[in-house]
């Protein structure tokens, strides 16, 4: 019974040990920031906010069919394609949420649809917000989180 737990712990799985997750599309939530609070009376601090879509496959390439921004509420706030967008193997690309843009709100969000032709590496989708005031600087990213 021993030798077949032993076994069992070294067979590897997708996405555990340092595998590539593969898939043939997702659809990804990606969290944001278009101002965040600071002090004790909740001062709104601007943030400008870039998504960034990274294909990280080295021979696939892959369709964005949607890159849509939603404000705090869950109202969508902006449509960024018109038509799907077809990334090269290796290719990135940014979308970017001015720091005077404060429609989304502390709670905005994205949601990034990608397709693909055959199962690939899935594309790494983060944003990065950034914003400066009175001498005081902030930067940080977020992490998409794949929703189906």
């Amino acid at each position: 019974m021993r030798w077949i737990l032993l076994l069992l712990l070294m067979i590897p799985l997708p996405g555990f040990c340092g595998g590539p997750v593969l898939s043939s599309g997702q659809l990804l939530y990606v969290p944001v920031y278009s101002h965040i609070y600071i002090g004790d009376r909740e001062r709104p601090f601007n943030l400008a906010v870039t998504l960034s879509i990274r294909n990280t496959d080295p021979r696939s390439a892959l369709r964005l069919t949607a890159v849509d921004y939603y404000d705090t509420g869950g109202s969508l706030v902006r449509h960024y394609l018109d038509k799907p967008l077809e990334m090269k193997p290796l290719a990135s690309i940014r979308y970017v949420v001015a720091e005077k843009d404060i429609k989304g709100g502390s709670g905005a969000n994205f949601l990034v649809r990608w397709e693909a032709a055959a199962a690939m590496n899935a594309p790494v989708v983060e944003a990065v917000m950034i914003g400066a005031q009175s001498g005081q600087g902030i930067s940080f990213t977020s992490q998409a989180r794949e929703i189906q």
